[in-house]
């Protein structure tokens, strides 16, 4: 568990080349690296390399403070995009809800149980409805409603509270309204939101009511980043469930909660684990 708590992740693409693996290699092996994890992908249509490597800061000889001006110019050198996290710091995470809680109390019983390596510092609802839940968690629960006519207004105070709390990313988890452009760009690939339906197929509204009319034998579930285009950004996590023509409307958004708190949840944990890379409208997930 130590070289749990004490290690550093790098996440990196840039175009594919020879070398990369050993010019990160080398460079880390240079300060005493012993190298913890690493993944790698290459896309060859985009022709990127990506790659993800988590190390022991046990016995590691470079101060992270430093870690910066060390590595940029390999960084610089293969034209790469990169960041570095250590596991010593939590990132902290909001969570904005509607009326339906199920994703919320997931994502909160696995927080508590300690599956989920970050922090909570407050609920933003348009409702009351979830009060109750959180503050039960000891957790702040802000309502900020939110109106046709005061969306304006409203994002204005959704960002004082997330910029007083120092939130690094924000969860909806069946959060009823649409983030403006401003939102999303304060927080690139930093919103997550969890859509009940398997994307592309049945975006927007009503998307099993769209399925039960379509006669689908299967419902799903997708997680993924908020862009400017509604339900288009980039895909984390899908699932699905197979149904049949016995099922009613009701029967599939029973069974699709199930599947959202999922595959939310699984998300969030591979977000906060710094196993997300976003590139070109889509995602890897390291192992």
């Amino acid at each position: 568990m130590m070289s749990e708590q004490h290690s550093a992740t790098l996440l990196m693409s840039c175009p594919d080349q020879k070398g990369l693996v050993a010019a990160i290699a080398n460079f880390l092996m240079t300060y005493n690296a012993n190298i913890l994890h690493a993944d790698q992908h290459q896309d060859a249509g985009e022709n990127l390399f990506l790659m993800r490597v988590e190390w022991d800061l046990d016995g590691f000889t470079l101060p992270m403070e430093s870690f910066a001006a060390a590595f940029q110019p390999i960084a610089d050198e293969h034209r790469m995009d990169w960041n570095v996290s250590l596991s010593s710091r939590k990132p902290r995470m909001a969570i904005f809800v509607s009326k339906y809680e199920h994703c919320l109390v997931d994502l909160l019983h696995r927080w508590r149980i300690g599956e989920l390596g970050c922090d909570i510092p407050l609920v933003i609802s348009n409702h009351e409805d979830c009060r109750r839940l959180v503050e039960f968690n000891g957790i702040p629960f802000h309502v900020v409603p939110v109106t046709r006519d005061n969306k304006a207004e409203a994002e204005a105070e959704q960002f004082r509270l997330l910029e007083e709390a120092g939130i690094d990313f924000v969860v909806l988890a069946r959060y009823m309204q649409v983030l403006s452009a401003d939102f999303v760009r304060r927080y690139p690939n930093r919103v997550i939101n969890i859509h009940h339906s398997f994307l592309p197929a049945f975006d927007g509204a009503k998307p099993y009511h769209r399925a039960h009319a379509r006669g689908v034998k299967l419902i799903g579930a997708t997680s993924h980043y908020v862009t400017q285009d509604l339900d288009e950004g980039p895909i984390i996590e899908q699932e699905v469930a197979r149904i049949s023509h016995r099922d009613a409307v009701d029967a599939l958004i029973e069974k699709g909660r199930d599947l959202e708190k999922v595959v939310l949840s699984r998300a969030v944990r591979w977000h906060v684990d710094n196993r997300v890379l976003s590139y070109c409208n889509k995602t890897v997930v390291f192992d």
